[in-house]
C-alpha cells in the first residue's frame, strides 16, 4: 500500500511540482499574502520585511557552505573512502542497499547534521553504482529521511545545544537546560529511535518494483581521488608538502584541545566547521590533496548559495509582520496542560516550513511557547523538545536542507518528494504520540 502512495505522490510531484528555488519564490509570494491579509501589513511593509531580512543568513549561509563542501572532503579522504567503499560493496539486493544506506546515513547524521546530509547522499550514490537493481532515485531519499529521523538525538541538534550555552537569549529567564533534559531525555531519543525504525519499514514497503528501477547510470567515482603527479618544482613541492600540512593540524588541534578544555563538548556551527577542515587536512595528508577535494564540492553549494538569502528574506517577512506571532499563539489558545506538548510540536512543524532556521525559530518562537508553557505549569525542556521535533519533521517536505543531497546527486526536487512526503506523514504520528505520552508517563 506504501508503495502504491508513494507512487501517487510522485505523479502528483512530477506534474506540478518545480525545482527546489521556485518552491522559495512561491513561498515567498504565500508569506507576502498572508502578511498583507492576516496582519493588516501594506505592500511596502511586507517588501520592506523582505529585503531587511533577506541578508540575515550571510553568516548561517557561509556556515552551511562550509558545512557541506568540509564534510564532503572529509567524505573524500583516502580512510574514509576505504571504509565506504568498502561497506558499499556489502548490499546486493535493493532491500539490504536501503537499510544499510539509512543506517549509515543516520550514524553519520547523529555525529552531525551536516556530515549526515553530505556522506548520507555519497553513500547513496556508491551503493547505487553497486547494486544495480536498486534505485536511485529512494536511495537518495532514503539517505536524507535516515538523516532527519535520527536528528531529535543527534550530539548537533540546534535549540538543545543553544540553551545550554552560556550567554544565550534567553539565559535570564530559564538558565541553562542540561543536555540530560534535551538530547538525552527519552522524548527525543524515542523519538529519533523509533522514527529510525519506521523510515526502515517505510522505505522496504516503498520499493519500487524492478520493472519501475532507474539505477544509477552517470559514470563518475564517487570515493575514487584522483592521482597526483611527482612533484618536480618547488612550488609543487609546497603544494605536496606534508610538514606544512601537519604543522597547521597541529596549531589547529592545539586550539580545539584548548576550547574542550575551557568550555567542554560545547559544540557550535563555528567549531564544528573548523573541526572538519583540521580533521580533513589530518586525512588527506597534503593541501592540494584537500584543495582538490573542496574544489570538487563547491557545485554542490551552488543552490544553498542562491536559495538561503530568499529564506532569509521570509523569515524578515514572518517577523517583521507578526506572522509568526500569529500562528505561535493561535496554537497555544486553544492548547491545555495535556494538549500544549502536541499544539506546541504542531505550531513548531507549520513555522518550520517558512523559517527553515532552527536557531533562527527558537530565537523567534521560543519565548512565546516558554510564556506558555509557564501558565500550563510545564517544564521549560517540554518546550524545547517539542520544538525541536516539530522543526525537524517537517524537514523532510521544506527543501531548505535537501539542498546538499540534490547538488550532489543531480536530482531534482520532484526525483525525491513523494517518498519524503509518505516518511513525513508517519514520522509526524509517532512524533505526535510520542510528546503526548511521554509527559504523562515522566
Amino acid at each position: 500500500m506504501l508503495r502504491k502512495v508513494s507512487q501517487r505522490f510522485n505523479v502528483g510531484v512530477e506534474n506540478y511540482l518545480p525545482n527546489a528555488f521556485i518552491f522559495a519564490i512561491l513561498l515567498t509570494f504565500l508569506t507576502l499574502i498572508l502578511g498583507m491579509t492576516v496582519t493588516n501589513q501594506s505592500l511596502t511593509d511586507m517588501t520592506t520585511h523582505w529585503y531587511t531580512g533577506f541578508w540575515n543568513f550571510l553568516a548561517f549561509t557561509t556556515q552551511m557552505i562550509l558545512i557541506l563542501i568540509t564534510g564532503y572532503a572529509l567524505v573524500k579522504a583516502p580512510p574514509v573512502q576505504k571504509l565506504l567503499v568498502r561497506m558499499a560493496s556489502i548490499p546486493k539486493t535493493q532491500k539490504s542497499a536501503l537499510i544499510i544506506t539509512i543506517l549509515v546515513a543516520a550514524a553519520a547524521g547523529y555525529i552531525s547534521w551536516g556530515l549526515g546530509f553530505v556522506l548520507g547522499t555519497l553513500f547513496a550514490i556508491e551503493v547505487a553504482k553497486n547494486v544495480k537493481t536498486a534505485d536511485f532515485r529512494i536511495l537518495i531519499a532514503a539517505a536524507y529521511t535516515g538523516t532527519i529521523a535520527i536528528l531529535p538525538a543527534s550530539i548537533t541538534v540546534t535549540a538543545p545545544l543553544l540553551v545550554n550555552t552560556p550567554g544565550h537569549s534567553l539565559e535570564g529567564e530559564i538558565g541553562l537546560i542540561p543536555l540530560s533534559e534535551t538530547i538525552f531525555s527519552p522524548t527525543l531519543l524515542l523519538t529519533a529511535f523509533i522514527g529510525l525504525i519506521v523510515v526502515l519499514f517505510v522505505y522496504i514497503k516503498m520499493m519500487p518494483k524492478q520493472d519501475e528501477v532507474i539505477p544509477f547510470e552517470k559514470d563518475i567515482d564517487v570515493f575514487v581521488a584522483p592521482k597526483q603527479e611527482k612533484a618536480k618544482t618547488f612550488a609543487e613541492k609546497l603544494d605536496r608538502s606534508k610538514i606544512i600540512n601537519y604543522v597547521v593540524v597541529a596549531l589547529g588541534t592545539l586550539w580545539l584541545v584548548q576550547y574542550v578544555i575551557q568550555n567542554g563538548f560545547n559544540l557550535e556551527l563555528n567549531i564544528l566547521n573548523f573541526f572538519f577542515i583540521i580533521l580533513g587536512l589530518a586525512l588527506h595528508g597534503t593541501p592540494l590533496s584537500y584543495i582538490n577535494a573542496i574544489t570538487a564540492g563547491m557545485p554542490s553549494a551552488s543552490g544553498i548559495l542562491l536559495q538561503f538569502p530568499f529564506y532569509a528574506g521570509i523569515m524578515g517577512m514572518m517577523v517583521g509582520s507578526g506572522l509568526i506571532t500569529v500562528i505561535s499563539q493561535s496554537f497555544v489558545s486553544i492548547s491545555n496542560e495535556y494538549t500544549f506538548p502536541l499544539l506546541s510540536f504542531l505550531s513548531a512543524a507549520v513555522v518550520n516550513v517558512f523559517v527553515p532556521s532552527a536557531g533562527g525559530q527558537w530565537q523567534i518562537q521560543g519565548p512565546i511557547m516558554l510564556e506558555a508553557s509557564r501558565a500550563f505549569n510545564i517544564p521549560i525542556s517540554s518546550v524545547v523538545n517539542t520544538v525541536t521535533i516539530g522543526d525537524l519533521v517537517t524537514n523532510l517536505m521544506q527543501p531548505f536542507f535537501v539542498l546538499p543531497a540534490l547538488g550532489l546527486s543531480g536530482l531534482g526536487l520532484k526525483d525525491i518528494w513523494g517518498y519524503c512526503l509518505v516518511s513525513m506523514v508517519l514520522l509526524m504520528i509517532v512524533a505526535g504520540t510520542i510528546v503526548t505520552v511521554i509527559p504523562l508517563i515522566f
